[in-house]
């Protein structure tokens, strides 16, 4: 007799072993592709005579993906993550930034890729209402597959797309060198000088268009030469910032070569939207006036932190042989710029580029989210605080003190994941369970906050 998912799911629920099993899988969230581990956790004093606390036997920690379409659960923890380290940068104090960053010169800016070819789109009104595609003259809706791919794909330059994604983090690099430059112009500075009186800060996120191409989101800010710390020199504004972001989008130029060796001139496209932050403060409505603040900005980064690329249809995990195009599942558009990319990659040309490993990004290769050093805090330092306030916890609890103590952890790989399809739909409902209790519990952490904030 076969037994169908839901007998599977029954089956593991009644065994002697699942109220451990649960809690493991509580204790990490719900991660949907876990690491298993095997060993030791003691806590000795510091001539290992007494043991205060064991563990020993499986445990399971969390993955770690970034991407929601992963592992949702570890994707919401990168997001909160994320969210810590883009608010401090634009609020300050916490994380070691000084609160006076929220009142220096910041602006949000986006830029775009150049275009390779005419695409389905859905542009809108002011108000809203869509409007004709200017490709091919349809009303296409919100969902319809189309939208972003292109309009006669045989004339579409994906060898240049793909190109252009591959150097999208030389761009990007180049950009800032170009805004340093652009902002010690417009103050009467040498670039050499600029360093002595001002220091460029950002922090960046990268997200996919439904074309496929990605687009860079990132938030500018003007410190002294110390860093977010140090006053902003008396020169620096939110006009200047903006003068000197657009004035460097359009100087920006990476030449790289076609495979019959033609040069190809890469740029940033013509769109560039410069915004200016505030900050805003609990309770406060927002102006109308082109401004964006500085909370929601963190939670808009964060979450185009965890995305993949934006397309529903895209593939997860690196290619491996032309078999695996063969068989994805993506639009067609998609598939062509994943081919464009895996066949640039066998040319000895492109070696550098390793286009093939990053066929399945479309040939993007850089990092999603990016900072300078003396934006705010690092991922690192997040995880250690949450890390020492764990271990803070458990040495109160035992009524110890840290210095009085020795840790010992002893762990081999087992291997990752679920032992079964029952296992990972349990794991798949717990993690759906904590997440609606962390959003109940921030709901009510807001109604709370609301009328203190309002008085």
């Amino acid at each position: 007799m076969v037994l169908t998912l839901n007998d599977r799911i029954a089956d593991r629920v009644r065994r002697a072993d699942y109220r451990d099993w649960r809690d493991k899988v509580t204790a990490i969230g719900g991660c949907a592709q876990p690491i298993r581990l095997f060993g030791v956790w003691q806590l000795h004093n510091l001539d290992s005579t007494k043991v205060f606390a064991h563990l020993d036997g499986d445990v399971m920690v969390p993955c770690g993906n970034r991407r929601a379409s992963v592992c949702p659960a570890c994707s919401d923890r990168y997001a909160a993550d994320a969210f810590h380290l883009m608010r401090a940068g634009l609020a300050g104090g916490t994380k070691g930034v000084s609160e006076t960053v929220a009142e220096k010169p910041r602006v949000f800016l986006t830029l775009t890729a150049p275009s390779f070819g005419s695409v389905h789109n859905r542009p809108t009104t002011a108000g809203g209402k869509a409007r004709p595609c200017t490709g091919c003259g349809a009303f296409h809706h919100p969902d319809d597959p189309r939208i972003g791919g292109a309009v006669d794909p045989g004339g579409y330059d994906y060898e240049g797309a793909v190109l252009w994604q591959a150097h999208a983090g030389k761009l990007w690099h180049r950009f800032t060198i170009a805004l340093r430059r652009a902002l010690a112009r417009a103050a009467g500075l040498t670039v050499r000088e600029f360093k002595d009186h001002a220091r460029l800060s950002y922090a960046k996120v990268a997200e996919y268009q439904r074309r496929g191409l990605v687009h860079f989101h990132a938030v500018v800010r003007i410190d002294g030469p110390e860093g977010s710390h140090d006053p902003a020199p008396a020169w620096a504004s939110v006009d200047l910032v903006e003068h000197a972001v657009r004035a460097a989008a359009r100087s920006v130029l990476v030449e790289a070569h076609r495979p019959d060796g033609t040069v190809l001139g890469l740029t940033w496209g013509e769109q560039v939207d410069v915004r200016p932050i505030r900050a805003v403060a609990a309770g406060e409505v927002e102006d109308q006036a082109g401004a964006v603040s500085d909370a929601r900005l963190a939670a808009y980064v964060a979450k185009y932190a965890t995305k993949g690329t934006g397309a529903r249809d895209t593939p997860d995990r690196p290619i491996r042989s032309q078999l695996d195009i063969d068989h994805l599942r993506v639009s067609d558009h998609h598939r062509r710029m994943i081919q464009s990319a895996w066949d640039l990659g066998d040319l000895r040309f492109y070696e550098e580029l390793n286009l093939r490993k990053w066929a399945h990004m479309l040939g993007f290769r850089g990092h999603f989210l990016t900072k300078s050093k003396h934006y705010s805090t690092t991922f690192k330092r997040i995880r250690e605080d949450r890390r020492a306030f764990r271990a803070a916890e458990t040495l109160e609890r035992l009524g110890l003190e840290a210095d009085s103590v020795v840790v010992v952890n002893d762990w081999a790989f087992v291997g990752s994941g679920y032992s079964s399809d029952a296992e990972r739909e349990l794991a798949a409902a717990l993690a759906e369970r904590l997440r609606a209790q962390r959003q109940r519990k921030y709901a009510r952490e807001e109604d709370t906050h609301e009328p203190a904030a309002a008085a």
